[in-house]
């Protein structure tokens, strides 16, 4: 990582509060260049707290755009950090309302020139897709990372259908703890009391709606991107990583939204931006990248980027499986069109007699995390174990070439059920000489969702039927001499929410299934790809004070041989313990729990707890919050449970609990 001192511009920064149309006020903290005239804006808006909880990420990119010419601004979402105001649903009509307001906002500066840039990863990718879809006249130009066009199919809350236990239970308990935390006083003054006790009277359990929406409805419909295309007006650059869940938006907008205002790019990353150099590698110079877009389309620079191809994709070589890699073997290649001429679907036709699959509850214990941030137990290790629970079809790749794939694989499977419900799961691995199954992607169907995820239909009970299904998007070469491996399986736990009597699985029948892979040859613009290495602004100067304390391991499987259960516990670690250069302590502690037993989808449990304190010593401030999430189900429905206490000091300023019962309808 090259750290930059010297820009073409001196910069400062200071915090405002900006005003929105009803009153409520955002903070905003703004990073520019010393100069009389006027520049461009970026802006990246977040509930994520910009004093504290993004402030190290913030310092990296922020003062290095405002060092080559941009006004970089960061928001707070309403009702999050300094903010005024309560705060919401995710992407709520509210929010978008007033990211539209901010975007106005900022092109009337007199220091603007009245051309906007949105950017943001996650959260932010979501919002500034979302705000280029409605449009306002100064966003001229959108980066969005690891970020989704389609907010039921390719979120944290549904997979195929199915509820995604692992994240709509974990995500919602983290935002219900993001929530509840206060203002700081430090940038607040004495107000920050009266408006943590007012936005705290505002939070509701966001698994309450999540799960009450287990179609695609209109309720997810709001804020997808992929409802219309043609709405977003906005040059897009969209980023991902092949092991981030979002990389297919990337492939979808290359596809959708017109050439001449859109470039895709992935990389063999996880859910970071792609400077950070966290695994797995390589990174890049991102922030020179998108300082090539910024300059083309709010400065009107004829810098070539637009010659680039539409889609610039990174390839991985076959690699051993492990949990974390600091570099994966591959290259990068190019595409001029998306979808491409150079990449064929090739079927693979399954072979044998009919096979009656009805795997452990268990099975997907090894699925690795939903969302890989980079940490040490984050990626799936070898998945030979969860491929002893699932159906295994494979196919030999000859002595002499690899097998090279872009895009997203597709199995269709001809089903026999003798249950109304179930669900399918499939796992592309790649098989090396010695035994080693690594997983290269994988896609999962409710059942009752096959006909559309608007939708649930039972199966018809004992009747077969043909199921077509996609997997994840991925670059993937299988070396020769390797087998490519599809595993299939009847249930996938902590990942995929089990049914009531899908215990008994299904009957799979080869002679209707088959594989179809997106074989990719040689292209034209595969030459001369290359990026410049990452480089960042001075980092903050956070402080990880050294604790003797052993730390939790990330992801450690128990299992009660008496009970017949596993327990998956899981440290998600976020960010722990820090002290900030402003005097600000603060600290963080999450814990994961999942719970199943072997033979009994109605055992499956979740748990989450979370402690979070913020500490001024020289103020003598000192609030604290915890939570508790829980989610059980009974045949007919989900039941959930939560509770905040927040704390000024040693007093309970606030104490809630929720208990509701949520039918099942689909999911």
């Amino acid at each position: 990582m090259i750290i930059r001192t010297d820009f073409p511009y001196g910069t400062t920064h200071e915090d405002v509060r900006i005003p929105l149309p009803d009153g409520v006020e955002l903070y905003a903290r703004i990073w520019r260049p010393v100069t009389d005239e006027p520049v461009p804006a970026l802006l990246e808006y977040l509930p994520y707290r910009l004093t504290d909880w993004t402030a190290p990420r913030d310092q990296q990119r922020h003062p290095w755009y405002a060092g080559h010419g941009y006004a970089s601004v960061r928001v707070d979402v309403r009702g999050h950090g300094c903010s005024g105001g309560r705060p919401g649903d995710e992407y709520d009509a509210r929010e978008l309302a007033d990211g539209v307001a901010v975007v106005e906002w900022l092109a009337a500066q007199p220091w603007c020139t009245g051309s906007v840039g949105m950017f943001g990863i996650s959260w932010g990718g979501f919002n500034s897709l979302q705000i280029a879809a409605l449009a306002p006249e100064p966003l001229k130009a959108v980066v969005t990372v690891c970020s989704t066009d389609d907010r039921y199919d390719n979120d944290v809350h549904y997979m195929g259908g199915s509820v995604l236990a692992v994240d709509m239970h974990a995500w919602a308990a983290t935002l219900l703890a993001f929530a509840s935390r206060p203002p700081d006083p430090q940038f607040t003054g004495d107000d920050w009391r009266r408006m943590w006790l007012d936005r705290l009277e505002a939070v509701e359990p966001l698994v309450h709606t999540w799960l009450s929406h287990q179609t695609r409805d209109a309720y997810w419909r709001h804020g997808s991107v992929c409802e219309d295309y043609p709405a977003v007006r906005a040059a897009v650059l969209a980023v991902g990583g092949w092991h981030d869940p979002y990389r297919d938006t990337v492939l979808r907008l290359v596809e959708h939204l017109p050439s001449a205002r859109v470039r895709g790019l992935i990389g063999p990353w996880s859910h970071q931006y792609p400077d950070r150099g966290l695994p797995p590698g390589p990174a890049i110079g991102f922030l020179q990248e998108t300082l090539r877009w910024w300059d083309h389309w709010l400065k009107g620079a004829d810098n070539g980027v637009m010659e680039e191809p539409l889609l610039r994709t990174w390839i991985s070589e076959s690699h051993p499986p492990a949990t974390v890699y600091e570099e994966l073997p591959g290259r990068w290649v190019g595409e001029r069109s998306w979808p491409s001429a150079s990449v064929i679907p090739v079927p693979y036709v399954f072979q044998g007699a009919p096979v009656a699959v009805a795997s452990p509850q268990h099975t997907g214990l090894d699925a690795g995390r939903f969302f890989p941030f980079g940490n040490d137990a984050d990626l799936p290790p070898d998945q030979r174990e969860e491929d002893a629970k699932s159906a295994c079809f494979e196919f030999p790749v000859g002595r002499e070439e690899p097998v090279e794939i872009l895009g997203r694989p597709s199995v269709t499977l001809r089903l026999r059920l003798d249950v109304p419900y179930g669900q399918v799961v499939a796992r592309l691995c790649d098989v090396a000489p010695d035994g080693s199954s690594t997983l290269v992607t994988r896609g999962a169907l409710n059942l009752s969702a096959r006909r559309g995820r608007d939708r649930a239909l039972p199966w018809p009970v004992g009747a077969y039927e043909d199921v077509t299904f996609e997997l994840n998007g991925i670059g993937h070469a299988f070396a020769p001499g390797h087998r490519i491996r599809l595993a299939v399986s009847s249930a996938y736990w902590p990942w995929i929410w089990p049914r009531a009597g899908s215990e008994a699985g299904w009957t799979l029948d080869p002679a209707g299934s088959a594989l179809t892979l997106p074989v990719r040859a040689g292209s034209a613009a595969d030459g001369g790809i290359v990026f410049e290495a990452p480089e960042q602004a001075e980092p903050l100067g956070v402080v990880v004070p050294a604790t003797l304390d052993e730390p939790r391991p990330e992801r450690l499987v128990v299992r009660d041989v008496a009970r017949g259960t596993w327990r998956l516990e899981v440290d998600p670690r976020y960010g722990g313990t820090r002290v900030y250069p402003d005097g600000l302590e603060y600290e963080e502690d999450a814990e994961e729990v999942y719970e199943i037993q072997d033979a009994d989808a109605l055992s499956a449990r979740t748990f989450s707890r979370w402690r979070i304190r913020l500490h001024r010593p020289e103020l003598g401030w000192d609030a604290r919050v915890e939570t508790r999430s829980e989610i059980r189900c009974d045949e007919g429905g989900f039941l959930t449970s939560n509770e905040v206490v927040c704390r000024e000091g040693d007093e309970v300023v606030f104490h809630r609990t929720w208990e509701r019962r949520l039918p099942r309808a689909a999911g």
